[in-house]
């Protein structure tokens, strides 16, 4: 029970402060393209890591048997989920961005059944039919929903799917610190995306506009908070529970970004958010006292 707590919480704070991104993503509309946001977010988030991990003496060393894992990880989680989600959130609003977390845990279940052979029982399922009704209580206003567009809502379908799988694959990566799988996983989204921002920081840039605080400073937040705090805690709270469990807390992100989009941007925010939050707190305390999956289950359920 000791570890369901610690995980928790740091999956709580990493939900909460990605919630907060979402009004971040949406200050640099019109100013920097949503792949352009990715990649400077990675290249601002790489200093600081680089700097924890000397500071620490963390060790650098990826085992030749785990780097495609490593990259497939990257690849799927840092690079298309987020490119899809910044673009999805831009193209709809802060709160619509947001509930792409609606979503993400019902994809870590079915993943984290199929590759590592997580149990699946009633309980589990009802956690996160509970926890998705909460988010959809929330959002339920048609006004909300009249935000947004059919890409945009494509975008963010697929930024859910991936971030899932990608979840499921830090599990099997769980022997390394989640210092060193964020560095690795920054890197090759930053290297990966760095033909197209060097492109856009070369030709379409404004300068002059990015100079504005709310802009820089939104590049900051998603870059040291976001991605640094934000992927730290989530791959160390991940180490903590089944993967299933841990995306449960997925939920906060619509909490926060509902709140503050309403606080900050004027958006509507729905007479339902009290029990659809309250709907959510009830899932994920559910799936927690259904307990992990032990290792003696996941031996019997991975034998043919």
């Amino acid at each position: 029970m000791r570890n369901l707590i610690i995980g928790s919480i740091l999956l709580s704070l990493a939900g909460s402060i990605w919630g907060a991104m979402f009004i971040a993503v949406r200050f640099t509309v019109g100013v920097i393209t949503p792949t352009a946001l990715v990649w400077l977010r990675y290249g601002v988030a790489l200093v600081p890591i680089i700097l924890i991990m000397l500071y620490q003496k963390s060790s650098w060393k990826i085992e030749p048997k785990d780097r495609k894992l490593l990259l497939l990880s990257a690849l799927t989680g840092h690079t298309l989920s987020i490119v899809t989600q910044e673009s999805g959130t831009m193209l709809t609003s802060a709160q619509m961005g947001s509930v792409v977390t609606a979503a993400t845990p019902a994809f870590m279940v079915a993943f984290g059944c199929l590759i590592l052979h997580e149990r699946f029982n009633l309980s589990r399922l009802l956690s996160v039919v509970l926890a998705t009704a909460g988010v959809l209580l929330i959002v339920v206003d048609p006004k909300n929903l009249q935000t947004g567009s059919l890409m945009g809502g494509i975008y963010l379908i697929v930024a859910a799917v991936t971030w899932a799988f990608m979840s499921v694959l830090i599990k099997l990566l769980h022997r390394y610190s989640a210092f060193t799988i964020t560095f690795y996983s920054v890197l090759i989204a930053f290297l990966a995306l760095t033909p197209y921002g060097l492109w856009w920081l070369i030709n379409e840039a404004d300068f002059a506009a990015m100079a504005a605080p709310h802009i820089w400073g939104s590049v900051l937040y998603v870059g040291v908070i976001s991605t640094t705090a934000g992927f730290v805690l989530w791959s160390k709270g991940l180490t903590y529970m089944d993967a299933s469990i841990g995306g449960l807390f997925m939920f906060f992100q619509p909490v926060v970004g509902t709140l503050l989009g309403y606080l900050i941007l004027d958006e509507s925010i729905t007479s339902y958010f009290v029990p659809g939050f309250l709907l959510i707190a009830i899932g994920v305390i559910l799936a927690m006292r259904g307990g992990n999956t032990t290792a003696a289950e996941k031996l019997a359920r991975s034998k043919p």
